[in-house]
């Protein structure tokens, strides 16, 4: 387990200045303004997912969730707040590394030659506006693993320089988040443009802001609004203290790394996998999975073609395929190799874990499945083992 971050010293610095609704309609004037494409939260088909924003009216002001494992619902809410939600269905992973991106294309020219073009990944200036702690630590995460080593993605980095992150820390978390566990929130440290601190309470509705980049200070002197006061910073600290102890799911308390290497053998991998559907919905929703495979398509004439690279799941039978067949035939071959890297592995390859805690996973499998609730029962069976006698 990695320890949390300390909730006090994040939020004890002084804070720039609060902002009302009206300045966060203006923020996003000035992003466009200077060229950006503005997502943020917004709700659509029964969730708050991820879209271009026009305005800041169009955040899920009012609007709430209620999560369990398999279930997702959004409800109203009285306070009118617009981040007092968990992680929906989507990641910044959609804008970043999106699930189909074209690599080139062929064509038969009319003297039989084949010309091929080869397709390079257009600049796009983001600000992701509402970027959830454990969501920005998965951007960092995403950092590594697609430009960090020794062979960099040109579609993610076409994207992500320069990105404008406005982080928003969480003041309420749902059923299934585990950030605490993770080291990732509820409070944000580092890694962010302008970070907003949302209270509601006899005093207003505002937003408590600082930035955290020389961008992110000139936005913010753009902004309507007035100097931090001490009942501001104060709520603001208490909400996210508070978010702290209210988290719905935990990991146990161990090094989960040791945990998910020493127990590759454990019963319990069978029960879990009973459960199992392969499906990959989970890999699909994680914001730090990143695996991917390539497509190649043509037309009905056969006079054009193109190959796309999209997203690829480890729970895919052909995801191992080798000549002898697939190296993880079965499905607990396919979930222990999952949850191992996720937890463990992921360590070996990018000094982290791959996990931040957003439960995404455990919302969107059908079955119920809690990595958490796994996590647990291998840690429970592994004590068991060793009192034994």
């Amino acid at each position: 387990m990695t320890d949390a971050p300390d909730i006090g010293e994040a939020l004890g610095r002084q804070a720039g200045a609060v902002l009302d609704r009206d300045g966060l309609e203006t923020l996003v004037q000035v992003l466009k303004r200077r060229g950006r494409t503005v997502v943020g939260p917004t709700v659509r088909d029964g969730a708050i997912v991820l879209d271009e924003l026009d305005s800041a009216h169009a955040l899920p002001y009012g609007w709430g969730v209620e999560l369990e494992a398999g279930q997702y619902r959004v409800r109203p809410r009285e306070d009118g707040a617009a981040f007092a939600h968990s992680a929906g269905p989507q990641s910044w992973k959609s804008f970043l590394h999106p699930e189909r991106v074209r690599q080139w294309t062929a064509d038969r020219r009319p003297d039989g030659a084949i010309a091929v073009r080869e397709e390079r990944p257009q600049s796009v200036s983001f600000a992701f506006l509402g970027v959830r702690p454990c969501d920005l630590r998965a951007i960092q995460i995403l950092d590594r693993v697609m430009s960090g080593g020794r062979y960099r993605d040109p579609a993610y980095l076409s994207r992500r320089t320069g990105a404008f992150l406005i982080a928003v820390e969480c003041t309420e978390p749902g059923a299934t988040c585990f950030c605490v566990s993770m080291g990732t929130g509820p409070a944000v440290d580092a890694g962010y443009d302008l970070a907003l601190t949302e209270v509601v309470d006899a005093d207003g509705h505002r937003f408590l802001c600082r930035s955290g980049s020389e961008e992110g200070a000139a936005v913010l002197a753009e902004l309507p609004r007035r100097s931090a006061d001490g009942p501001t910073r104060t709520a603001a600290a208490r909400a996210v203290s508070e978010a702290a102890d209210r988290m719905g799911r935990s990991m146990p308390p161990v090094d989960l790394r040791t945990l998910m290497r020493d127990n590759l053998e454990a019963e319990r991998w069978d029960d879990v996998t009973a459960r199992c559907l392969s499906c990959g919905n989970c890999t699909m929703v994680c914001p730090t999975c990143f695996c991917t495979t390539t497509e190649d398509v043509t037309d009905l004439t056969g006079d054009h073609a193109e190959r796309w690279r999209r997203w690829d799941s480890c729970y895919d039978l052909d995801f191992s395929l080798l000549q002898g067949g697939p190296v993880r035939a079965t499905p607990r071959s396919r979930y222990r190799q999952w949850l191992s890297h996720k937890l463990g592995t992921w360590h070996d390859q990018f000094d982290s874990s791959g996990c931040v805690g957003c439960g995404r996973c455990i919302v969107w499998c059908p079955t119920g499945i809690d990595l958490t609730e796994e996590a647990h029962a291998l840690h429970q069976e592994a004590t068991q083992q060793e009192v034994a006698p």
